[in-house]
Protein backbone atom coordinates (compact mmCIF):
# COMPACT_ATOMS: atom_id res chain seq x y z
CA UNK A 1 0.00 0.00 0.00
CA UNK A 2 3.01 2.29 -0.43
CA UNK A 3 2.71 5.20 -2.86
CA UNK A 4 5.97 5.35 -4.77
CA UNK A 5 4.68 7.71 -7.45
CA UNK A 6 6.60 10.96 -7.75
CA UNK A 7 5.82 13.79 -10.16
CA UNK A 8 7.25 17.19 -10.95
CA UNK A 9 4.14 18.91 -9.58
CA UNK A 10 3.94 19.86 -5.91
CA UNK A 11 1.97 17.30 -3.92
CA UNK A 12 -0.04 18.40 -0.90
CA UNK A 13 -0.12 16.81 2.54
CA UNK A 14 -1.41 17.97 5.92
CA UNK A 15 -1.98 17.10 9.55
CA UNK A 16 -5.53 17.29 10.94
CA UNK A 17 -6.28 17.83 14.61
CA UNK A 18 -7.96 19.98 17.25
CA UNK A 19 -6.03 21.79 18.66
CA UNK A 20 -3.34 21.89 15.97
CA UNK A 21 -1.35 25.15 16.24
CA UNK A 22 1.28 23.42 18.45
CA UNK A 23 1.95 20.66 15.91
CA UNK A 24 5.56 20.11 14.84
CA UNK A 25 4.49 17.95 11.88
CA UNK A 26 4.70 20.76 9.28
CA UNK A 27 8.27 21.52 10.36
CA UNK A 28 9.23 17.83 10.36
CA UNK A 29 7.79 16.99 6.95
CA UNK A 30 9.09 20.18 5.36
CA UNK A 31 12.60 19.23 6.47
CA UNK A 32 12.07 15.64 5.27
CA UNK A 33 10.99 16.95 1.84
CA UNK A 34 14.02 19.28 1.56
CA UNK A 35 16.37 16.50 2.67
CA UNK A 36 15.04 13.94 0.15
CA UNK A 37 14.27 16.29 -2.75
CA UNK A 38 10.51 15.69 -2.73
CA UNK A 39 8.22 18.24 -4.38
CA UNK A 40 5.61 18.58 -1.66
CA UNK A 41 3.95 21.03 0.70
CA UNK A 42 2.65 20.22 4.16
CA UNK A 43 0.26 22.25 6.32
CA UNK A 44 -1.72 22.01 9.55
CA UNK A 45 -5.53 21.93 9.35
CA UNK A 46 -7.77 22.74 12.30
CA UNK A 47 -11.05 20.79 12.08
CA UNK A 48 -14.13 21.13 14.28
CA UNK A 49 -15.13 18.24 16.52
CA UNK A 50 -18.84 18.15 15.67
CA UNK A 51 -20.13 14.93 14.10
CA UNK A 52 -19.23 14.67 10.42
CA UNK A 53 -16.74 17.56 10.36
CA UNK A 54 -13.68 15.32 10.21
CA UNK A 55 -14.98 13.15 7.34
CA UNK A 56 -16.03 16.28 5.42
CA UNK A 57 -12.57 17.81 5.89
CA UNK A 58 -10.86 14.68 4.56
CA UNK A 59 -13.19 14.61 1.56
CA UNK A 60 -12.48 18.27 0.80
CA UNK A 61 -8.75 17.66 1.07
CA UNK A 62 -8.90 14.69 -1.30
CA UNK A 63 -11.17 16.54 -3.75
CA UNK A 64 -8.66 19.41 -3.89
CA UNK A 65 -5.95 16.96 -4.97
CA UNK A 66 -4.39 16.27 -1.57
CA UNK A 67 -2.27 13.11 -1.41
CA UNK A 68 -2.10 12.16 2.26
CA UNK A 69 -2.85 13.16 5.84
CA UNK A 70 -1.48 12.70 9.32
CA UNK A 71 -4.17 12.48 11.98
CA UNK A 72 -3.76 13.55 15.58
CA UNK A 73 -5.99 14.04 18.64
CA UNK A 74 -8.96 13.66 18.73
CA UNK A 75 -9.54 12.13 15.28
CA UNK A 76 -7.51 8.89 15.15
CA UNK A 77 -10.56 6.68 15.76
CA UNK A 78 -12.61 8.63 13.22
CA UNK A 79 -9.78 8.13 10.72
CA UNK A 80 -9.86 4.39 11.44
CA UNK A 81 -13.60 4.34 10.65
CA UNK A 82 -13.08 6.38 7.47
CA UNK A 83 -10.33 4.21 5.98
CA UNK A 84 -11.65 1.75 3.37
CA UNK A 85 -8.58 -0.44 3.92
CA UNK A 86 -6.32 -0.61 7.01
CA UNK A 87 -2.97 -2.26 7.69
CA UNK A 88 -3.13 -5.05 10.28
CA UNK A 89 -1.47 -3.05 13.08
CA UNK A 90 -3.93 -0.18 12.51
CA UNK A 91 -6.84 -2.63 12.40
CA UNK A 92 -6.03 -3.98 15.87
CA UNK A 93 -5.10 -0.59 17.29
CA UNK A 94 -8.52 0.81 16.43
CA UNK A 95 -6.78 4.06 15.50
CA UNK A 96 -5.21 5.50 12.36
CA UNK A 97 -2.66 8.33 12.24
CA UNK A 98 -1.78 8.14 8.52
CA UNK A 99 -4.15 8.32 5.55
CA UNK A 100 -3.51 8.33 1.82
CA UNK A 101 -5.52 7.72 -1.35
CA UNK A 102 -4.98 5.04 -4.00
CA UNK A 103 -5.60 5.17 -7.76
CA UNK A 104 -9.23 4.15 -7.17
CA UNK A 105 -9.59 7.13 -4.80
CA UNK A 106 -9.99 4.78 -1.83
CA UNK A 107 -8.82 6.03 1.55
CA UNK A 108 -6.09 3.80 3.04
CA UNK A 109 -5.00 3.87 6.70
CA UNK A 110 -2.06 2.88 8.90
CA UNK A 111 -0.84 3.58 12.42
CA UNK A 112 2.87 4.40 12.58
CA UNK A 113 3.03 5.36 16.29
CA UNK A 114 4.30 1.99 17.54
CA UNK A 115 6.87 1.70 14.77
CA UNK A 116 8.08 5.19 15.70
CA UNK A 117 8.36 4.32 19.40
CA UNK A 118 10.25 1.05 18.85
CA UNK A 119 12.58 2.64 16.29
CA UNK A 120 13.40 5.54 18.61
CA UNK A 121 14.11 3.22 21.53
CA UNK A 122 16.15 0.62 19.67
CA UNK A 123 17.82 2.44 16.75
CA UNK A 124 18.29 5.98 18.07
CA UNK A 125 19.15 5.06 21.66
CA UNK A 126 20.41 1.47 21.46
CA UNK A 127 17.75 0.13 23.80
CA UNK A 128 16.71 -3.54 23.81
CA UNK A 129 13.10 -4.60 24.34
CA UNK A 130 13.62 -8.32 23.66
CA UNK A 131 13.61 -10.36 26.88
CA UNK A 132 12.94 -7.30 29.07
CA UNK A 133 10.23 -6.81 31.70
CA UNK A 134 8.03 -4.04 30.30
CA UNK A 135 5.53 -1.85 32.18
CA UNK A 136 3.18 0.42 30.23
CA UNK A 137 1.28 3.15 32.08
CA UNK A 138 -2.19 3.93 30.75
CA UNK A 139 -4.72 2.06 28.62
CA UNK A 140 -6.03 4.76 26.29
CA UNK A 141 -5.69 5.27 22.56
CA UNK A 142 -2.00 6.19 22.72
CA UNK A 143 -1.12 2.86 24.37
CA UNK A 144 -3.43 0.86 22.15
CA UNK A 145 -1.67 2.33 19.12
CA UNK A 146 1.80 1.14 20.18
CA UNK A 147 1.13 -2.23 21.85
CA UNK A 148 1.44 -4.52 18.83
CA UNK A 149 4.89 -3.28 17.67
CA UNK A 150 6.12 -3.32 21.28
CA UNK A 151 4.95 -6.91 21.83
CA UNK A 152 6.36 -7.95 18.45
CA UNK A 153 9.76 -6.82 19.80
CA UNK A 154 9.46 -9.81 22.19
CA UNK A 155 9.63 -8.51 25.79
CA UNK A 156 9.70 -11.26 28.45
CA UNK A 157 6.54 -9.78 29.95
CA UNK A 158 4.34 -6.74 29.44
CA UNK A 159 2.15 -5.33 32.21
CA UNK A 160 -0.42 -2.62 31.41
CA UNK A 161 -1.24 -0.52 34.49
CA UNK A 162 -4.23 1.81 34.56
CA UNK A 163 -6.42 3.58 37.12
CA UNK A 164 -9.45 1.83 35.60
CA UNK A 165 -8.20 -1.76 35.58
CA UNK A 166 -10.87 -3.18 33.27
CA UNK A 167 -9.59 -0.93 30.44
CA UNK A 168 -6.14 -2.46 30.88
CA UNK A 169 -7.71 -5.94 30.99
CA UNK A 170 -9.52 -5.27 27.72
CA UNK A 171 -6.24 -4.33 26.04
CA UNK A 172 -4.41 -7.33 27.52
CA UNK A 173 -7.07 -9.67 26.11
CA UNK A 174 -7.07 -7.96 22.72
CA UNK A 175 -3.29 -8.32 22.31
CA UNK A 176 -2.86 -11.67 24.13
CA UNK A 177 -1.85 -13.47 20.93
CA UNK A 178 1.20 -11.20 20.59
CA UNK A 179 2.93 -12.03 23.86
CA UNK A 180 2.85 -12.34 27.63
CA UNK A 181 0.65 -9.33 28.43
CA UNK A 182 -1.34 -8.76 31.64
CA UNK A 183 -3.23 -5.95 33.38
CA UNK A 184 -2.70 -4.33 36.78
CA UNK A 185 -3.93 -1.59 39.06
CA UNK A 186 -1.27 0.94 40.07
CA UNK A 187 -1.40 -0.08 43.74
CA UNK A 188 -0.80 -3.73 42.78
CA UNK A 189 2.61 -2.80 41.30
CA UNK A 190 4.14 -2.50 44.76
CA UNK A 191 7.05 -4.93 45.11
CA UNK A 192 7.39 -5.58 41.36
CA UNK A 193 10.37 -4.58 39.22
CA UNK A 194 10.64 -3.64 35.54
CA UNK A 195 13.46 -3.05 33.06
CA UNK A 196 11.44 -0.67 30.89
CA UNK A 197 8.67 1.68 32.01
CA UNK A 198 6.77 3.51 29.27
CA UNK A 199 4.36 6.32 30.15
CA UNK A 200 1.43 6.34 27.73
CA UNK A 201 -0.78 8.57 29.88
CA UNK A 202 -1.21 12.29 29.21
CA UNK A 203 -0.41 13.10 32.87
CA UNK A 204 2.84 14.81 31.87
CA UNK A 205 0.91 17.40 29.88
CA UNK A 206 -0.82 18.43 33.11
CA UNK A 207 2.47 18.36 35.02
CA UNK A 208 1.37 15.25 36.90
CA UNK A 209 2.46 11.63 37.40
CA UNK A 210 0.60 8.34 37.68
CA UNK A 211 0.71 7.02 41.31
CA UNK A 212 3.90 4.94 41.09
CA UNK A 213 5.53 3.13 44.04
CA UNK A 214 9.25 3.54 44.65
CA UNK A 215 11.50 0.64 43.71
CA UNK A 216 9.55 -0.08 40.51
CA UNK A 217 12.51 0.44 38.18
CA UNK A 218 15.13 -2.32 38.01
CA UNK A 219 18.83 -1.52 38.22
CA UNK A 220 19.94 -0.04 34.87
CA UNK A 221 16.24 0.27 33.93
CA UNK A 222 14.95 2.69 31.30
CA UNK A 223 12.03 5.15 31.36
CA UNK A 224 10.28 6.52 28.27
CA UNK A 225 7.56 9.19 28.19
CA UNK A 226 5.47 9.15 25.01
CA UNK A 227 4.79 12.85 25.66
CA UNK A 228 7.44 15.51 25.04
CA UNK A 229 8.05 19.08 26.13
CA UNK A 230 10.63 21.85 25.94
CA UNK A 231 11.89 20.82 29.41
CA UNK A 232 12.08 17.42 31.13
CA UNK A 233 8.60 16.00 31.67
CA UNK A 234 7.51 15.00 35.21
CA UNK A 235 7.84 11.32 34.22
CA UNK A 236 11.37 11.79 32.86
CA UNK A 237 12.29 13.57 36.12
CA UNK A 238 10.75 10.70 38.10
CA UNK A 239 12.80 8.18 36.11
CA UNK A 240 16.03 10.05 36.77
CA UNK A 241 15.19 10.30 40.47
CA UNK A 242 14.64 6.51 40.49
CA UNK A 243 18.13 5.98 39.06
CA UNK A 244 17.17 5.25 35.44
CA UNK A 245 20.12 4.44 33.19
CA UNK A 246 18.22 6.30 30.46
CA UNK A 247 15.12 8.53 30.71
CA UNK A 248 13.69 9.79 27.42
CA UNK A 249 10.73 11.81 26.21
CA UNK A 250 8.70 11.12 23.07
CA UNK A 251 10.19 13.65 20.66
CA UNK A 252 12.15 10.95 18.84
CA UNK A 253 8.97 8.87 18.56
CA UNK A 254 7.20 11.87 17.02
CA UNK A 255 9.86 12.24 14.32
CA UNK A 256 10.15 8.49 13.70
CA UNK A 257 6.39 7.97 13.27
CA UNK A 258 6.42 10.92 10.86
CA UNK A 259 9.29 9.32 8.93
CA UNK A 260 7.26 6.12 8.54
CA UNK A 261 4.27 8.13 7.27
CA UNK A 262 6.60 9.92 4.85
CA UNK A 263 7.87 6.55 3.60
CA UNK A 264 4.31 5.25 3.08
CA UNK A 265 3.49 8.33 1.01
CA UNK A 266 6.73 8.86 -0.91
CA UNK A 267 8.63 5.56 -0.87
CA UNK A 268 11.68 7.34 0.56
CA UNK A 269 13.17 7.01 4.06
CA UNK A 270 14.47 10.32 5.46
CA UNK A 271 17.40 10.63 7.88
CA UNK A 272 15.71 11.31 11.21
CA UNK A 273 18.67 12.13 13.50
CA UNK A 274 19.26 15.72 12.28
CA UNK A 275 15.50 16.36 12.25
CA UNK A 276 15.11 15.24 15.88
CA UNK A 277 17.93 17.65 16.77
CA UNK A 278 16.33 20.48 14.79
CA UNK A 279 12.91 20.02 16.41
CA UNK A 280 14.54 19.84 19.86
CA UNK A 281 16.28 23.17 19.21
CA UNK A 282 13.00 24.61 17.89
CA UNK A 283 11.26 23.51 21.12
CA UNK A 284 13.99 25.03 23.26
Amino acid sequence: MTNHQQTSQIDHYAVIGNPIAHSKSPLIHTVFAQQTGQAMQYEALLVGTQAGEFAAAVQRFQASGGKGLNITVPFKQAAWALAAQRCQRAERAGAVNTLWFDDQRRCLGDNTDGVGLVRDLTQNHGGRIEGQRLLILGAGGAVRGVLEPLLDAAPAQCVIANRTVHKAETLAELFAAHGNVTASAYEALQGQSFDFIINGTSASLQGELPPLPDGLLAEDGWCYDMMYASTKTPFVRWGLAQGAACALDGLGMLVEQAAQSFYLWRGVKPDTAPVIQQVREHLG
